[in-house]
């Protein structure tokens, strides 16, 4: 019943989803985000995984909106830097090349942290957690899922 709730909202009622922090874990872990539906996950799957330096973060970060092809973000500016708090243990996305190249092609990568300029960057004192090619924010194909 509450994946029919929930699909329903999506595809009925024109519903929005935001999942932040362990949120965005859920919305991951059930398909929502990258694929816009609750399905089964495969190893190869998009996920959240332990931070790089093994144990939890808390601080300041930059990011940048990339795509704003989702309704949470049709006021962002794109390719506009924001400050914001992360706080997180289990905050690394993580996924093959293979699906990193297709949510980027498709526009769901939504933000990446970036240093001081505006630049996505592995370092680790501006992409807190590792996350590969800076992801911080993905959405479902059609936008309305946001993690």
């Amino acid at each position: 019943k509450m994946t029919e709730a929930v699909m329903k909202l999506l595809n009925e009622r024109d519903g929005l989803a935001l999942g932040i922090c362990n949120g965005f874990q859920a919305l991951i872990k059930l398909g929502l985000v990258p694929h816009g539906e609750i399905c089964p996950q495969s190893a190869e799957s998009p996920t959240l995984t332990y931070n790089t330096i093994g144990r939890h973060v808390s601080k300041m970060v930059y990011t940048k909106v990339v795509s704003n092809k989702s309704p949470w973000l049709q006021g962002a500016e794109l390719g506009k830097v924001y400050c914001n708090p992360a706080s997180h243990g289990e905050g690394r996305f993580v996924a093959p090349q293979e699906w990193l190249d297709k949510l980027f092609a498709n526009g769901q990568v939504a933000t990446q942290y970036v240093n001081e300029s505006g630049v996505p960057t592995m370092d680790e004192e501006w992409n807190v957690n590792g996350s590969y090619m800076a992801i911080e924010g993905i959405t479902s194909p059609d936008g309305r899922v946001l993690g």
